[in-house]
């Protein structure tokens, strides 16, 4: 082997370049943990340059900033961005690195619509459950009821809407949507009434049920002076109202459950 001078020469080549990286690692190792290169600053800002309305200095430094570890090159982006989504209110986070010594962190709040269930959870504007303060969330808007079987929200949402857009027709709004482990449909509008829907064999026949109601629901006003309590839809040709306790007659045949 000592005799091989081109099988010296190819082992000293590598030996060679072995240790040269060997230094070319230390010396990268040791720039990045130079004191330059510590995190002095963390700018926190909101999506598209909205003003972020409750997340603030102190509940970033109770909540985020002990999980942040490393410097500049060292700190684990997925983890400063996990660390900023469990801050409440906080819906999306994402994270940049500026030289040499920043983070930019740019925020999504969640966009509260109502209340979720009995736990004192929320519901946003894009059909996501989230808990925060309640307080706080009234005093944006004023919140919706909501209710469902676990995973239903964005059901519960999207029908919402559309009895929003329903109701329309006699200037009335719903307050409160109830989707019950059965799977029916109960809301309750701004004037008090609660409307019984049922259950929804296909796209069309909630829409069927309460249009069924929209058409004569201004003569029932008149009639009985506005003071219905209730509207019982789940009858296929008719419906039934409750005014001041007392049961009324009921248009079409037996009730469906």
């Amino acid at each position: 082997m000592w005799q091989d001078i081109k099988l010296l020469n190819a082992t000293a080549n590598v030996l060679f370049g072995a240790c040269a990286l060997l230094l070319l690692l230390s010396g990268i190792w040791v720039v990045m943990h130079r004191p330059m290169f510590t995190l002095n600053v963390i700018q926190v800002e909101g999506q598209d340059n909205t003003v972020l309305k409750h997340v603030n200095s102190e509940i970033i430094r109770s909540t985020a900033l002990p999980r942040i570890k490393g410097n500049f090159f060292t700190t684990n982006l997925d983890t400063v961005r996990s660390s900023f989504e469990q801050v409440p209110w906080v819906r999306k986070a994402s994270v940049r690195r500026e030289w040499p010594d920043k983070l930019i962190v740019t925020l999504e709040e969640h966009m509260p619509l109502g209340t979720w269930g009995e736990d004192g959870q929320l519901l946003s504007v894009k059909g996501e459950i989230f808990t925060a303060n309640l307080a706080e969330a009234e005093e944006d808007t004023k919140l919706l009821e909501f209710s469902g079987p676990v995973g239903s929200e964005k059901d519960v949402l999207a029908h919402y809407l559309e009895f929003k857009e329903w109701f329309k027709a006699i200037e009335l709004t719903p307050l409160a949507v109830a989707y019950s482990k059965r799977y029916a449909w109960l809301i309750k509008l701004d004037n008090g009434v609660a409307v019984q829907l049922g259950r929804e064999e296909n796209s069309a026949v909630l829409k069927e049920r309460v249009s069924r109601l929209l058409h004569v629901y201004p003569e029932l006003t008149n009639r009985l002076q506005g003071k219905i309590e209730s509207v019982d839809l789940r009858y296929p040709n008719g419906f039934a109202l409750k005014n001041l306790g007392q049961e009324l007659s009921v248009v079409g045949k037996k009730k469906k459950q």
